[in-house]
């Protein structure tokens, strides 16, 4: 099955992370966290969830991947200003491997500057972000661009959006 790339620090959205790795594990994909230093524990911002880094991003290359995952919450805009993050993220819009990406998520696809052109939603804070790094934003609980980014808005629609990533994958 695929190997699900999982870029992921501090006050990630909880559910954002949890939920859709427990149903990519489940359908029997493997998920690997990757974040700017391996071993260090990652809280969400609720509380609810934690996670230790598999990788550090000088450990990983896109290409040993088959997806990339990017939770939402103040995670996304934390790893942003890491520039080995946003090159990691660009790679897989150049390789038009699959992108899923929720809530603040798409903060790291503006960064990376892959969202010209591009379908995609998001929290509706994020929106004239993506609106201004050219992409065609849907206000939709799941929006799928065919370069294979598969977008969602907030832990509302988490429902839809792992039914979309997981039959993205099957």
């Amino acid at each position: 099955m695929a190997k699900i790339a999982t870029v992921i620090t501090d006050l990630f959205e909880d559910i954002e992370f949890t939920s859709p790795r427990d149903v990519l594990v489940e359908a029997g994909h493997e998920v690997i966290t990757i974040g700017p230093e391996a071993g260090h524990t990652a809280k969400g911002k609720k509380g609810e969830a934690e996670v230790t880094i598999d990788k550090g991003i000088e450990e990983v290359k896109s290409s040993d991947f088959d997806a990339l995952l990017i939770p939402g919450g103040f995670s996304p805009d934390k790893l942003r200003k890491d520039d080995r993050i946003v090159d990691f993220v660009r790679e897989f819009a150049f390789a038009r491997k699959p992108i899923f990406t929720i809530c603040h998520g798409p903060q790291l696809l503006v960064n990376a500057d892959i969202l010209r052109g591009k379908d995609i939603t998001s929290v509706k804070q994020v929106a004239i972000d993506v609106k201004n790094a050219g992409a065609n934003y849907y206000d939709e609980e799941v929006v799928i661009d065919p370069s294979g980014i598969i977008s969602s808005r907030t832990p509302e629609d988490i429902d839809a959006f792992n039914k979309a990533i997981v039959d993205a994958l099957a």
